[in-house]
């Protein structure tokens, strides 16, 4: 188990240049179940993986407990608009579990609660002031607005997924090359890193890690592309 009262600059030097894995699974699915994600976080870090990102107050608990890495925990909730951690009351509720980053969408679209990013960032460091923030951005104006709403990092998470980018096949090495060049805080490019060779990419446009999810911890996904290759035949 990784202390959660670590500073922010012995977080981020665990991260430095490193693979975060996201231990995640959908609703309905076989392994959305806390002790299976548990596990599957608990193995990542076994093949090398220098931090989880998880979602859920009952696999943060558990995986907050087992890993010896910094954990970036998030709590969807809902489908549509504004649903990764959505609120100030749901992010105080991800910091309880013990993790040490929160991931929460860093969008410019009406949050739930009324409050601006800018202000669950300062509600959540008043509850915890040893929590990062993660703020997960869809195009460049949300990176920016992000930034100087005060978030300790910055994510390309919801690129393609809100409207105000294409979704591309791979990740959007465009909207990582924006990022980077007006990033004053460290570049957490996530979102569709399918392959090692994108994630290598990633890195030398200016990646401070990459997390990689679907690719590693999702067989269901996985399995189909192979089905798809084998039946195109």
């Amino acid at each position: 188990m990784m202390t959660s009262t670590m500073t922010k600059t012995e977080i981020l030097d665990r991260l430095r240049g490193g693979l975060i894995a996201s231990a995640q699974a959908y609703p309905g699915e076989p392994m959305r179940d806390p002790r299976t994600m548990d596990e599957v976080a608990q193995a990542c870090v076994a093949g090398g993986a220098v931090g989880i990102r998880a979602q859920g107050l009952a696999d943060l608990a558990l995986i907050t407990q087992h890993v010896d890495v910094p954990v970036i925990g998030l709590w969807k909730d809902g489908h549509d608009g504004v649903f990764i951690t959505p609120t100030l009351t749901h992010a105080v509720a991800v910091a309880a579990t013990g993790c040490q980053i929160v991931a929460m969408d860093a969008t410019r679209r009406p949050r739930p609660d009324g409050r601006t990013f800018a202000q669950t960032v300062a509600g959540l460091k008043e509850a915890f002031p040893s929590v990062l923030v993660m703020a997960d951005c869809g195009c460049l104006e949300d990176a920016q607005a992000a930034q100087d709403g005060g978030t300790d990092m910055l994510g390309t998470t919801l690129a393609g997924y809100t409207g105000d980018r294409p979704k591309t096949d791979g990740p959007d090495i465009e909207l990582v090359d924006q990022v980077a060049a007006i990033a004053q805080v460290p570049l957490i490019v996530e979102g569709r890193v399918h392959t090692p060779e994108q994630a290598r990419t990633v890195m030398e446009h200016g990646a401070f890690a990459v997390v990689v999810g679907t690719a590693i911890t999702h067989p269901t996904t996985i399995t189909s592309w192979f089905v798809d290759a084998v039946a195109r035949h």
